[in-house]
């Protein structure tokens, strides 16, 4: 199995990381995480987590909150401040990274390879080391600066991917939703998982029986 980063950062959008961190510890990957202090602040209003920065006793946290108790994966949990830690290093291999959300400070840190702590130096390893690197912004307008960042981080390697699901599955419920943008993002990173359903074309007309004249 692989060894994937997941980021969160002080953005609207913590339960798709949720239904991430699941999804990988169920397929039985390692994930090394880590919160920026916004993140947990995030973390706080939209699903009711308290961290409090202590990774010992929040790893316990997440795991319940990812309903990885039972799952075959394994999560190490790090601090944003802990900038020693190995995935600030590219001598240690992961097979990607994924920051979800990503904030638009986040972003633009990336994208000018400013490293305010332990988030920034690892996607900054990933861009230089040329590994995967998804970022998922939930940010709505954009401004000039916005989509220059994404342009300049897509230039350096890596891949932008907005929240912003696709209706074409005719969801019904909110998860469906979160689906739909998780499972892009697993897949972007090349887990493949039957969270999303996959786009097969438009199901065929139903033609009627009955003769007009």
């Amino acid at each position: 199995m692989g060894i994937y980063v997941l980021g969160i950062s002080g953005a609207s959008g913590a339960s798709y990381a949720r239904r991430i961190l699941e999804q990988m510890l169920m397929g039985g990957h390692e994930v090394k995480m880590v919160i920026t202090d916004a993140g947990r602040k995030v973390l706080v209003v939209e699903e009711g987590i308290h961290l409090t920065g202590n990774t010992d006793s929040d790893k316990p946290l997440l795991l319940d909150w990812a309903r990885g108790d039972n799952a075959t994966g394994a999560l190490e949990l790090f601090h944003h401040s802990d900038v020693a830690a190995p995935i600030a290093s590219g001598s240690f291999a992961i097979d990607g990274m994924a920051v979800v959300p990503c904030s638009g400070g986040t972003l633009g840190r990336i994208a000018h390879g400013i490293s305010d702590g332990l988030l920034d130096r690892a996607a900054d390893v990933c861009l230089k080391e040329r590994r995967r690197l998804v970022l998922v912004p939930r940010e709505m307008p954009l401004s000039l600066i916005h989509l220059r960042n994404m342009t300049t981080v897509t230039e350096a390697g890596a891949i932008v991917l907005p929240a912003s699901p696709g209706f074409y599955h005719k969801p019904t419920s909110v998860n469906d939703l979160i689906d739909m943008v998780a499972g892009r993002v697993l897949a972007t990173l090349g887990i493949h998982t039957r969270v999303m359903k996959a786009w097969l074309g438009p199901e065929p007309p139903v033609y009627s029986e009955e003769k007009t004249y």
